[in-house]
Protein backbone atom coordinates (compact mmCIF):
# COMPACT_ATOMS: atom_id res chain seq x y z
CA UNK A 1 0.00 0.00 0.00
CA UNK A 2 2.85 2.39 0.59
CA UNK A 3 4.32 1.68 -2.47
CA UNK A 4 0.64 3.01 -4.46
CA UNK A 5 0.48 5.79 -2.32
CA UNK A 6 4.18 6.81 -3.26
CA UNK A 7 3.03 6.25 -7.07
CA UNK A 8 0.90 8.47 -6.62
CA UNK A 9 2.44 11.27 -5.14
CA UNK A 10 5.38 11.42 -8.00
CA UNK A 11 2.83 11.27 -11.01
CA UNK A 12 1.48 14.81 -9.62
CA UNK A 13 2.93 18.02 -10.43
CA UNK A 14 3.10 19.88 -7.48
CA UNK A 15 4.98 22.71 -8.97
CA UNK A 16 1.75 23.13 -10.23
CA UNK A 17 -0.43 25.35 -7.19
CA UNK A 18 -4.22 25.98 -8.92
CA UNK A 19 -4.72 23.51 -11.44
CA UNK A 20 -7.13 24.35 -14.13
CA UNK A 21 -10.71 23.36 -14.12
CA UNK A 22 -13.27 23.70 -16.60
CA UNK A 23 -17.03 23.84 -16.69
CA UNK A 24 -17.03 20.22 -17.31
CA UNK A 25 -15.20 19.15 -14.84
CA UNK A 26 -17.88 19.94 -12.41
CA UNK A 27 -20.67 17.08 -11.95
CA UNK A 28 -23.30 15.99 -9.80
CA UNK A 29 -21.99 12.80 -7.83
CA UNK A 30 -22.93 9.82 -5.72
CA UNK A 31 -26.11 8.56 -7.89
CA UNK A 32 -26.52 5.25 -7.06
CA UNK A 33 -23.82 4.88 -4.18
CA UNK A 34 -25.37 2.85 -1.21
CA UNK A 35 -26.29 4.96 2.06
CA UNK A 36 -23.15 3.84 3.79
CA UNK A 37 -20.23 4.39 0.78
CA UNK A 38 -22.14 8.26 1.00
CA UNK A 39 -21.32 8.24 4.88
CA UNK A 40 -17.94 7.44 4.29
CA UNK A 41 -17.52 10.00 1.70
CA UNK A 42 -19.10 13.32 3.86
CA UNK A 43 -17.07 12.71 6.54
CA UNK A 44 -13.72 12.23 4.33
CA UNK A 45 -15.04 15.76 2.49
CA UNK A 46 -15.91 17.25 5.48
CA UNK A 47 -12.73 16.53 7.27
CA UNK A 48 -10.39 17.33 4.02
CA UNK A 49 -12.25 20.42 3.77
CA UNK A 50 -12.05 21.45 7.52
CA UNK A 51 -8.37 20.64 7.99
CA UNK A 52 -7.70 22.69 4.57
CA UNK A 53 -9.39 25.15 6.08
CA UNK A 54 -7.20 25.36 9.17
CA UNK A 55 -4.17 24.82 6.43
CA UNK A 56 -4.53 28.13 4.80
CA UNK A 57 -4.92 29.98 7.79
CA UNK A 58 -1.93 29.57 9.62
CA UNK A 59 0.02 30.33 6.18
CA UNK A 60 -1.95 33.75 6.32
CA UNK A 61 -1.22 34.13 9.73
CA UNK A 62 2.70 33.03 9.43
CA UNK A 63 3.28 35.77 6.51
CA UNK A 64 5.12 39.07 7.41
CA UNK A 65 5.83 42.18 5.75
CA UNK A 66 9.20 41.47 5.04
CA UNK A 67 10.38 40.62 1.59
CA UNK A 68 11.95 36.95 1.82
CA UNK A 69 11.91 33.64 0.07
CA UNK A 70 10.15 32.59 3.17
CA UNK A 71 7.24 34.57 2.58
CA UNK A 72 6.92 34.18 -0.80
CA UNK A 73 6.90 30.45 -0.47
CA UNK A 74 4.51 30.36 2.36
CA UNK A 75 2.26 32.97 0.13
CA UNK A 76 2.45 30.25 -2.38
CA UNK A 77 1.39 27.57 0.10
CA UNK A 78 -1.48 29.29 1.65
CA UNK A 79 -2.42 29.91 -2.25
CA UNK A 80 -2.13 26.47 -3.05
CA UNK A 81 -4.24 25.52 0.27
CA UNK A 82 -6.95 27.70 -0.75
CA UNK A 83 -7.07 25.59 -3.49
CA UNK A 84 -7.57 22.32 -1.85
CA UNK A 85 -10.11 24.09 0.73
CA UNK A 86 -12.08 24.95 -2.76
CA UNK A 87 -11.50 21.51 -3.82
CA UNK A 88 -13.59 20.71 -1.02
CA UNK A 89 -15.97 22.90 -0.93
CA UNK A 90 -16.98 21.47 -4.93
CA UNK A 91 -16.83 17.88 -4.02
CA UNK A 92 -18.98 18.44 -1.03
CA UNK A 93 -21.60 20.61 -2.74
CA UNK A 94 -21.24 18.36 -6.05
CA UNK A 95 -22.18 15.56 -3.28
CA UNK A 96 -25.00 17.07 -1.95
CA UNK A 97 -23.24 17.82 0.97
CA UNK A 98 -22.75 21.01 3.01
CA UNK A 99 -19.85 22.41 4.97
CA UNK A 100 -19.80 22.38 8.61
CA UNK A 101 -21.51 24.75 10.62
CA UNK A 102 -18.55 24.77 12.91
CA UNK A 103 -15.89 25.05 10.65
CA UNK A 104 -15.10 28.58 12.53
CA UNK A 105 -13.24 25.94 15.21
CA UNK A 106 -10.46 25.28 12.54
CA UNK A 107 -10.11 28.76 11.33
CA UNK A 108 -9.30 29.70 15.19
CA UNK A 109 -7.08 26.61 15.67
CA UNK A 110 -5.47 27.87 12.29
CA UNK A 111 -5.47 31.47 13.55
CA UNK A 112 -3.28 30.19 16.89
CA UNK A 113 -0.96 28.03 15.43
CA UNK A 114 0.10 30.37 12.69
CA UNK A 115 -0.32 33.44 14.25
CA UNK A 116 1.76 31.85 17.88
CA UNK A 117 4.59 30.24 15.42
CA UNK A 118 5.42 33.26 13.55
CA UNK A 119 5.66 35.10 17.52
CA UNK A 120 7.77 32.75 17.64
CA UNK A 121 10.18 33.27 14.82
CA UNK A 122 11.13 31.59 11.47
CA UNK A 123 12.40 28.11 12.75
CA UNK A 124 8.72 27.81 14.64
CA UNK A 125 7.03 28.73 11.85
CA UNK A 126 8.56 26.08 9.76
CA UNK A 127 8.61 23.53 12.18
CA UNK A 128 4.94 23.98 13.12
CA UNK A 129 4.54 23.82 9.00
CA UNK A 130 5.83 20.74 9.07
CA UNK A 131 3.96 19.43 11.78
CA UNK A 132 0.62 20.50 10.27
CA UNK A 133 1.95 18.91 7.05
CA UNK A 134 2.33 15.25 8.17
CA UNK A 135 -0.58 15.29 9.95
CA UNK A 136 -2.46 16.33 6.38
CA UNK A 137 -0.36 13.58 4.70
CA UNK A 138 -1.46 11.13 7.35
CA UNK A 139 -4.92 11.60 7.08
CA UNK A 140 -4.86 11.88 3.34
CA UNK A 141 -3.33 8.48 3.08
CA UNK A 142 -6.18 7.15 5.79
CA UNK A 143 -9.17 8.69 3.74
CA UNK A 144 -7.44 7.28 0.40
CA UNK A 145 -7.27 3.90 2.07
CA UNK A 146 -10.38 3.64 3.74
CA UNK A 147 -13.10 5.25 1.75
CA UNK A 148 -14.30 4.05 -1.95
CA UNK A 149 -14.28 7.44 -3.55
CA UNK A 150 -15.33 8.32 -7.72
CA UNK A 151 -12.36 7.76 -9.39
CA UNK A 152 -12.32 11.58 -10.23
CA UNK A 153 -12.43 12.64 -6.11
CA UNK A 154 -9.75 10.62 -5.65
CA UNK A 155 -7.40 12.20 -7.94
CA UNK A 156 -8.24 15.25 -6.52
CA UNK A 157 -7.52 13.73 -2.63
CA UNK A 158 -4.47 12.08 -4.50
CA UNK A 159 -2.79 15.74 -5.89
CA UNK A 160 -3.45 17.55 -2.84
CA UNK A 161 -2.12 15.15 -0.90
CA UNK A 162 1.39 15.10 -3.25
CA UNK A 163 0.97 18.66 -2.44
CA UNK A 164 1.12 18.22 1.13
CA UNK A 165 3.98 16.18 0.39
CA UNK A 166 5.96 18.65 -0.86
CA UNK A 167 4.80 21.25 1.85
CA UNK A 168 6.88 18.83 3.80
CA UNK A 169 10.00 19.14 1.94
CA UNK A 170 10.04 22.26 1.24
CA UNK A 171 9.81 23.16 4.84
CA UNK A 172 12.45 20.80 5.89
CA UNK A 173 14.90 21.77 3.44
CA UNK A 174 14.47 25.56 4.82
CA UNK A 175 14.60 25.01 8.37
CA UNK A 176 18.32 23.37 7.45
CA UNK A 177 19.08 27.08 6.37
CA UNK A 178 17.85 28.77 8.76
Amino acid sequence: MADQAQSAKSQYDISIIRPEMRDEDFKLRGEGFEAQRLRAIKKGLLTLHTLELMAMTIYKFQITSERSEMNRQLIAAMCNEMGHYQDFQVKLYEFGFKPLKLRWVFWFAGFMLGFGSRLLGKKSVLKAGIFVESKAVHHYAHLLETIDWDEETRKVIEKDAADEDGHINRWKAMLETV
